[in-house]
């Protein structure tokens, strides 16, 4: 589905905003020309004037457009990013394929987002992609209608997830556990990384984490179904940086 775009792009601190309008417009298509519209696409317009000859399995629209996104909002906290988007009205919309790739990867799709049908009321999305590594990070919209015509909008500007600064090592959760947790840690660079539990007379009960690991912020998973409910230690140990916190599990 095509949907002219008027562009204004907002940059504050972690965040991408983009807003498309709506605008009048004309096409018109000398004499002689020929028109092939490729199945699944859409050329659409206030007006159109075809001075030549129309092939192919797509469609032409005039007058108002099915779908209006007036906003499409990326903002990023530490390791997340939460995605909003806004429509004015939808016609035949069916949803829309959150998509995202990297400077090494290609697109993805993250996820489906149901749309609203038929609506002339404002309709707000959101979507939080959770727990990323440190990169640059790109992310497009697929407005795909009931009839499976569809329409990209591209988020113009690049999240940045940073590294962390600090090395750090997060309380487990939940706090008490029955019988699993996770355990989320940080580390500014790469570096060979050990992360063990012991009971409280010192003994080692397990060993979740030892290799090489990059950096970021990063979550591993500890399970106690085979261990009696009490208290229990665990250590991190990165190059020069230790810590210990206790947890406490529960059954």
């Amino acid at each position: 589905m095509k949907i002219l775009k008027l562009y204004i792009t907002i940059l504050i601190f972690t965040a991408a905003q983009v807003i498309f309008s709506q605008v009048n417009s004309n096409i018109t298509y000398d004499a002689g020309a020929s028109v092939d519209i490729q199945v699944n696409a859409d050329v659409c317009a206030d007006n159109i004037i075809i001075n030549g000859t129309f092939t192919g399995g797509g469609t032409i629209c005039t007058g108002a457009l099915p779908v209006t996104i007036s906003l499409f909002n990326a903002l990023s906290e530490k390791n997340n990013v939460k995605l909003t988007w806004k429509t004015e009205t939808e016609i035949n919309n069916s949803g829309f394929d959150l998509e995202r790739k990297t400077e090494s990867t290609d697109w993805i799709k993250l996820v489906f987002i149901t749309g609203s049908g038929t609506t002339n009321q404002p309709v707000e999305y959101l979507y939080e992609d959770k727990k990323l590594m440190p990169g640059k990070y790109f992310y497009r919209l697929k407005q795909i209608d009931y009839n499976g015509n569809y329409e990209y909008f591209d988020l113009p500007l690049y999240v940045l997830i940073s590294k962390p600064k600090d090395f750090l090592l997060g309380q487990s959760y939940p706090n008490p556990s029955n019988p699993k947790c996770r355990i989320d840690f940080q580390l500014p660079e790469r570096t060979f990384v050990n992360i063990s539990v012991y009971d409280l007379l010192g003994k080692k009960i397990a060993e979740l984490v030892n290799l090489d690991t990059e950096a970021g912020i990063h979550t591993v998973e500890f399970d106690g179904s085979n261990l009696a409910s009490g208290t229990y230690i665990y250590r991190i140990t990165a190059g020069s940086f230790s810590e210990v916190k206790k947890m406490i599990l529960v059954k």
